[in-house]
């Protein structure tokens, strides 16, 4: 059911496949002792569920009905993301029909995850994302973790990452301030891809510091101005981006902003999320974000950061549907 500019969710069913040795395993790194609402906050990140979004923006198109399907913040890694999973996250992916699937970043394991896990080989990732079908296609960006694991590219300010590349070579297109036109039923709109904004980090013995203190000591690939400029006709346009910090610079012209990278806080309790990797806070923590009549997304996303614990937010697909107003 589409309800509006409100998300509906379809909550997964429990526990995804996965070998119970490789479970308990990860668990013992936590707690032993964990019980109530800590052992509840070690099995959420194992749920699956889609979140749908009915999204009207101004000017849209009465004729283009658009489905799209997000995912974001896979964070690959044995055993808190494994092929197994990302295969499950793929299956109810394709499940669910949508004309477009969107990737908005961090695949691979974030370096604090990296010490209660073990990384999985770019290539395999890969492969299991290039089984998403959608008749319009699968998209990408980057996220500041794909960035961010090559140390050599970090120390030199050049290269490509290597997520990129395993992507492209599994046939899946990576955006980094570039666009592309698309048509459903001979209605044509803009997909474009945003450079990541935290690509490079210059120090990162600051990464606490940073994320509970909103530093801004990054520096990023991205270019709104010059991606908006490669679109050339009025038809609406469609933005991933893998932080939602860019939002507020934004135009009215975009129709829709899709982001991920908060992980909806990761850790919300009764809706408030105690920290939130953003330079806002948690004004775009997560959901539909309307600002002077112009439309953000912000996906909770699938995997974990920091620490495999996930509280309040579940992992989620999100499908969103674009379409004009209806009339009375």
């Amino acid at each position: 059911m589409w309800n509006g500019l409100a998300g509906t969710s379809d909550a997964g069913g429990g526990i995804d496949v996965l070998s119970r040795r490789k479970f308990l395993k990860g668990l013992a790194t936590l707690s032993a002792g964990t019980v109530g609402l800590g052992g509840y906050a070690v099995a959420e990140p194992w749920r699956l569920n889609v979140t749908r979004y009915g999204i009207s923006p101004p000017g849209w198109p009465r004729g283009l009905d658009l489905r799209l399907a997000v995912i974001a913040d896979i964070h690959a890694c044995d055993p808190w993301m494994s092929l197994a999973r990302i295969r499950q996250i793929v299956a109810r992916t394709n499940a669910l029909a949508p004309d477009a699937v969107l990737l908005l970043g961090d695949y691979v394991v974030g370096h604090r995850m990296g010490r209660l896990s073990t990384a999985i080989p770019r290539k395999d990732w890969a492969a299991v994302l290039a089984e998403l079908n959608a008749p319009l296609g699968v998209h990408a960006v980057l996220g500041n973790h794909d960035w961010w694991e090559d140390e050599t590219l970090q120390s030199t300010r050049k290269g490509v990452p290597p997520a990129r590349r395993a992507l492209e070579a599994a046939g899946i297109p990576v955006y980094e301030n570039d666009v592309v036109r698309l048509e459903k039923a001979g209605w044509p709109f803009w997909l474009a891809g945003l450079g990541d904004q935290w690509a490079y980090w210059p120090k990162p013995r600051d990464y606490d510091a940073f994320v509970k203190g909103g530093k801004t000591g990054y520096t990023g690939v991205h270019d709104l101005k010059a991606m908006l400029a490669k679109i050339a006709d009025e038809a609406p346009v469609v933005v991933m981006a893998h932080e939602p910090d860019i939002f507020p610079e934004v135009p009215a012209r975009v129709a829709l902003t899709v982001s991920g990278h908060t992980h909806g806080g990761q850790i919300r309790l009764a809706g408030f999320a105690p920290v939130v990797p953003s330079k806002y806070g948690r004004r775009y923590v997560y959901g539909h974000i309307v600002e002077d009549g112009r439309n953000l997304l912000v996906s909770g996303g699938l995997g974990c950061s920091g620490l495999p614990v996930r509280f309040g937010s579940p992992p989620e697909i999100v499908l969103v549907r674009l379409s004009a107003p209806a009339t009375v």
